[in-house]
């Protein structure tokens, strides 16, 4: 990684927008990304994720407000300019070149001299732990080695950031899984601002050092996945970012996780209410149960399979409680 990318890469987006015609795909966005941060953009279609993301590569033209690289506004920078890297969900990998051309494909088109490609492309090889495949072609690769081609060619020029739109979308979920922790830990190595574009709550959870929850165009909520999931302060962060049941309380919403919620059959101290089971559902490590109470309406539990002992019938009476602190009122 070069000098000058180590010391560089912090955004700062003031006012953005994006219109087609009547319609306000973003809508007015403020932000601030820290250099050498992962920061993940989360929401569902139509929220606005890929198009700001497309906005901060210079792909799409914004109709308001300003992008800022380092203080100096890059909003009217044409994307070539920018020297961003760009991992897409495809990989867009050239069919025709091996490993070893693909990944130094944009240091030959920017006329670095043979003999500093050639290490620089090793250097990546390494990196992205794809040793002995660098005269393999796309087409000999599994998804998940293509995937780290892609990431490979996009850090080879040394970019101030790495822009990742839906990367992992192709793989299967075991797969996906796996290099979720390859790709965080590369961002460790390299040091890089990632800006991660995903519609999936465990990618964000498990990598970021950020999340912004977008829907509408608009943020609804940032912080860390830590803060966004125990303390979230809309209705649709708490279900966008894991389930929430809701508490409804002297004209107030509160939210409260199913897996914050005790669950016995029989009664003590700390029960809130009975309910009565209504469904069970297993999920290797979790058992989720639908509880019908008279207080509170349905509200889902989820309980440690391997503790939970024998699952619970459908019409089962049962005890539920928590602590206070569990409950966390909502703005909306």
């Amino acid at each position: 990684m070069s000098a000058d990318s180590a010391q560089s890469g912090g955004l700062a987006i003031t006012g953005l927008v994006k219109r087609y015609g009547t319609v306000e795909a973003v809508a007015g966005i403020d932000l601030e990304i820290q250099r050498g941060e992962f920061l993940t953009l989360l929401g569902p279609s139509g929220s606005g994720k890929t198009t700001l993301l497309m906005m901060i590569a210079g792909f799409q033209d914004a109709t308001a407000g300003d992008i800022l690289l380092d203080g100096r506004s890059i909003v009217a920078t044409p994307a070539e300019k920018r020297n961003f890297g760009m991992v897409f969900q495809g990989y867009a990998l050239f069919p025709h070149m091996s490993v070893r051309d693909n990944i130094g494909y944009a240091l030959s088109v920017r006329k670095r001299p043979r003999r500093e490609i050639a290490g620089r492309v090793e250097e990546m090889i390494d990196l992205v732990q794809l040793q002995g495949m660098e005269d393999r072609l796309p087409a000999q690769l599994s998804g998940g080695q293509q995937q780290r081609v892609a990431l490979a060619r996009a850090l080879a020029f040394a970019p101030p950031v790495l822009l990742l739109d839906e990367p992992l979308g192709a793989l299967d979920r075991k797969l996906r899984i796996e290099v979720q922790a390859q790709l965080k830990d590369l961002h460790e190595r390299v040091g890089t601002t990632f800006i991660y574009v995903t519609h999936d709550q465990e990618e964000a959870l498990s990598m970021s050092d950020r999340v912004v929850i977008m829907q509408s165009g608009r943020i609804e909520q940032v912080g860390t996945p830590q803060e966004l999931y125990s303390r979230p302060r809309t209705r649709f962060a708490a279900t966008f970012l894991g389930k929430s049941n809701f508490l409804h309380r002297d004209g107030r919403v509160w939210a409260l996780r199913p897996e914050k919620i005790d669950l016995h059959v029989g009664s003590s101290g700390d029960d809130r209410t009975t309910g009565k089971i209504l469904s069970q559902t297993y999920f290797g490590s979790v058992l989720n149960y639908r509880v019908e109470t008279t207080e509170f309406g349905v509200l889902e539990v989820d309980v440690d399979a391997w503790r939970g002992g024998a699952a619970l019938r459908p019409g089962t009476v049962v005890s539920i409680g928590w602590h206070d602190e569990a409950v966390v009122p909502l703005e909306d």
